[in-house]
C-alpha cells in the first residue's frame, strides 16, 4: 500500500477528526430543501426504473440529466436529500461545524421522511442510494461573458458502515455533492411544510415545490398549465397532465396552498395561512457556560440543537428570554439523568 494511502507510520488515516463528517443528530429538525431542484425538474416523476435522458431548457438554464443502469433518481428518493439538508441547516443555526460528508442513522432517516421502518423499508433506502449516487446532472451556468458547464451527481459516494445481525443498514456515511452542499452553505434553501412527506403521488410533491418556489412571500402565484408542465418534468401528455391537476384540486391534498383552475388555461395557487418562518433563538455563551456546569462533560452545542428541535416542534415560537428557556430544559434533562 503507498504512503499516500496509510498515512503517517504505515496506518490509514483517521476519518474521524473533527470536521470529516458532520454527525445527523438534531431530532426533528424543520425540513429543508434546496431552490435549485425545487426550480428545475431533476427527479424522475415515474414509479418504475426510468432511463430516460431528461433535457430541460427555461430562461437560458439548460440542464441534462442522466441515469445510471439502476434508472434515474426520483422525487421520493430526493427525501435523503432534504434529510441531509434540514440537518446541515438545524446545525448551521446552532453555530456548529458542518461538512460535506454525513453520518447518520438509517431508521432516523425513515421516521423525519414518514416512511415505514420494515425490512423492506431498508432495501428501498439502498436502492434510492443507488441512484442518487447514479444519477449524473450537466448543466450550463452563465457567468458574465463565459459560461461554464459542470457535471456531478447527486450525492458523490455512500456507504454502509453497519449492519444489524437481521441484515438491515443501521448507520450510512453520505457524501453530498459539492452544488448542494454549496447551497446550504448559502442558505439558499425554503422550509417545507412536514405533510410534504405524506404526499403519496409524485406530480403532487413536485407541485408543491413549484408553489413553494413560485409563491415566495405572494399570496398567489398563477402560472399556465404549459409552463406547469415544463417546469415540474412530467412526461404526461398535456390532456392527461390537465386531468392530474384537476384531479389535485377535486382532492385539496396540497399543503399549504389551494389550487383552482382559471380562465385561459392557468393555474393558481393561493396560501391558505401565510408561511412565516421564526428565526431560531440565539443562545449567549453565558447560557452555554451555564449548561456545561449543569451536565458537566456534556456537548453543549449538541444539547443546543436538541433544544432548538423541541422548539421547533412545539411551534417555533418567538421567545423573550431564550437563555431562560434554554437552561429550564438542561436542568429537567439532567434531572431525568441523575
Amino acid at each position: 500500500m503507498s504512503g499516500a494511502m496509510t498515512g503517517q507510520g504505515g496506518l490509514l488515516p483517521d476519518r474521524n477528526r473533527q470536521g470529516d463528517f458532520f454527525l445527523c443528530d438534531v431530532f426533528d429538525a424543520i425540513p429543508k430543501d434546496d431552490m435549485a431542484s425545487m426550480e428545475h425538474p431533476l427527479f424522475s416523476l415515474a414509479t418504475r426504473p426510468d432511463r430516460r435522458i431528461l433535457r430541460y431548457a427555461h430562461n437560458g438554464t439548460e440542464i441534462e440529466v442522466t441515469p445510471s443502469v439502476k434508472g434515474l433518481a426520483t422525487i421520493h428518493d430526493k427525501d435523503i436529500l432534504i434529510f441531509c439538508i434540514s440537518q446541515l441547516m438545524a446545525a448551521l443555526n446552532a453555530g456548529r461545524q458542518v461538512s460535506r460528508t454525513l453520518q447518520l442513522k438509517a431508521h432516523d432517516l425513515l421516521v423525519a421522511t414518514n416512511r415505514e421502518t420494515s425490512g423492506d423499508a431498508y432495501r428501498r433506502l439502498r436502492e434510492a442510494f443507488e441512484r442518487l449516487a447514479g444519477t449524473r446532472i450537466t448543466t450550463n451556468i452563465a457567468t458574465g461573458e463565459h459560461e461554464i458547464t459542470t457535471g456531478f451527481g447527486l450525492i458523490e459516494s455512500w456507504e454502509i458502515l453497519r449492519k444489524s445481525r437481521g441484515g438491515r443498514m443501521v448507520s450510512v456515511s453520505v457524501t453530498l455533492s459539492e452544488w448542494l452542499f454549496r447551497a446550504v452553505l448559502g442558505r439558499s434553501v425554503l422550509t417545507l411544510s412536514r405533510d410534504y412527506f405524506r404526499l403519496r403521488k409524485p406530480l403532487e410533491r413536485r407541485i408543491y415545490e413549484l408553489a413553494r418556489k413560485h409563491c415566495g412571500r405572494q399570496d398567489s402565484w398563477r402560472v399556465s398549465v404549459d409552463t406547469l408542465l415544463k417546469k415540474s418534468g412530467s412526461a404526461s401528455p398535456r390532456r392527461v397532465f390537465r386531468a392530474m391537476l384537476r384531479e389535485m384540486i377535486k382532492s385539496g391534498h396540497l399543503p399549504d396552498y389551494d389550487m383552482q383552475e382559471d380562465p385561459g388555461d392557468l393555474i393558481r395557487f393561493t396560501q391558505k395561512t401565510p408561511i412565516v418562518e421564526t428565526p431560531p433563538p440565539t443562545l449567549s455563551s453565558t447560557a452555554l457556560a451555564q449548561a456545561r456546569l449543569l451536565m458537566p462533560g456534556a456537548d453543549v452545542h449538541a444539547l443546543e440543537a436538541e433544544w432548538r428541535g423541541v422548539w421547533a416542534r412545539t411551534g417555533a415560537q418567538r421567545l423573550r428570554k431564550p437563555d431562560a428557556a434554554f437552561l429550564g430544559w438542561v436542568r429537567k434533562r439532567a434531572g431525568r439523568l441523575s
